[in-house]
């Protein structure tokens, strides 16, 4: 008598699921850099539309700059808050959470991060207060604050699980203080123009994609270029070929006119919200976006670096690794409305609102986050033999039964 029996390699019997072993589980590798590509591919992957982007992006930069500024805490804060808000809204739809709350989050864990403590219900008092006069200013432990400083801690967690708990930070007001200071250029002028600029840079999304140094250096190029068209300035010192040694600080012309289209964009559609913007016309800022574009065109400069042909089904999801998904989730009940009378970064979005793509992984195994790409990579290599599924091979195997049975 004889009958059919599957072996794996390795003498074990086939599972009835097909799964080998526990899932492996997931390997998130923080990007310290995030390219233009990138940047829209999430968006689009969310559907966020070019004017509700703005808007909101500008709205909780403003906030985070006004609510900083009332509590004195350091640009340094202000930076990283910025960033965390930016690599936040990269990940969730904005019909996912109100900005202010978002915003909110965003300073409170900027806070731990710079060493610059404030507990959440500080943040929302401070934010609270700018909106009305000095007589009726509430204290951080009035319970109107309650429920808001919960929904503040919930985002929290997903703040920092959104920039993959990458606490690197940068900051270019140093090096623009640095340079000014080492070349001896006027402070006054050129240098207090081009530190105010490197704090509204934080509008744009260009501290994602820019190393301190490229953004330190376009802040003083476009400084000195409008100061020439408005002044007596010579900007030859920092432009041309006897200018700034880009090598010396790790750029290069492609990277830094990146940067100052960028921040041109800014100065031109949203002069208003910024520092500097007003400081100039817009003329003056059309004319050196033409020169530069002239300059782009001459040494064949794309407008965005960094740019790869990528297929357009690893779209969706792609701001977060996960599997696709509907790129858009259902609004939650008033979560996109707020009413001028309630105070800021109040919405109804609980402290599990806001849903989490890591969550969406943490369902099928464990999420582990790490800085080093080449530690993950080895790691995935080493354990991938483990779970590859066996081959399995049929043959026929001879049993004597007894007679009788």
């Amino acid at each position: 008598m004889s009958h059919s029996r599957e072996m794996s390699q390795n003498g074990a019997a086939p599972s009835d699921n097909g799964v080998v072993g526990p899932h492996p589980s997931f390997i998130q590798v923080a990007n310290p850099y995030i390219f233009q590509q990138q940047l829209q591919n999430s968006l689009n992957a969310l559907g966020a539309t070019e004017h509700k982007e703005d808007s909101i992006r500008l709205q909780g930069v403003h906030y985070i700059d006004s609510v900083r500024k009332a509590l004195q805490l350091p640009v340094r804060t202000f930076n990283t808050a910025v960033v965390y808000y930016h690599k936040f809204r990269l990940v969730h739809a904005d019909s996912e959470y109100m900005w202010a709350d978002a915003a909110a989050a965003a300073l409170f864990t900027a806070c731990k991060i710079e060493d610059t403590l404030k507990k959440s219900r500080e943040v929302l008092c401070a934010a609270w207060n700018l909106k009305l006069p000095s007589s009726e200013h509430l204290s951080p432990d009035d319970p109107v604050f309650e429920q808001p400083s919960k929904t503040v801690v919930g985002i929290e967690r997903l703040m920092l699980e959104s920039a993959g708990f990458d606490f690197r930070t940068r900051h270019p007001q140093e090096t623009v203080v640095k340079i000014v200071r080492d070349s001896g250029w006027p402070k006054d002028t050129l240098g207090r123009t081009a530190y105010n600029m490197s704090i509204d840079i934080y509008r744009t999304f260009a501290p994602l994609k820019q190393t301190a140094q490229t953004m330190a250096i376009a802040c003083i190029e476009l400084t000195a270029r409008l100061l020439n068209l408005t002044t007596d300035f010579n900007m030859d010192a920092i432009v041309g070929p006897e200018g700034l040694n880009l090598e010396k600080w790790s750029t290069t012309r492609g990277e830094i006119m990146e940067t100052l289209l960028d921040l041109l964009d800014l100065f031109t559609h949203h002069r208003h919200a910024t520092i500097v913007g007003n400081q100039f016309s817009i003329d003056n800022y059309i004319a050196v976006r033409i020169t530069l574009n002239k300059e782009a065109t001459a040494l064949n400069l794309p407008r965005y670096t960094e740019t790869i042909d990528a297929p357009k089904s690893d779209l969706n999801g792609a701001a977060n690794g996960a599997s696709k998904h509907s790129p858009v989730s259902p609004a939650l009940p008033g979560a996109t409305n707020q009413s001028p009378n309630s105070p800021p970064a109040m919405g109804p979005t609980s402290a599990t609102g806001a849903r989490s793509r890591v969550g969406e992984r943490g369902k099928d195994g464990t999420v582990r986050f790490m800085l080093s790409a080449e530690r993950a990579r080895a790691e995935k290599e080493a354990v991938a033999k483990y779970f590859a599924a066996d081959e399995y091979e049929t043959y026929e195997e001879e049993v004597d039964v007894p007679l009788g049975q």
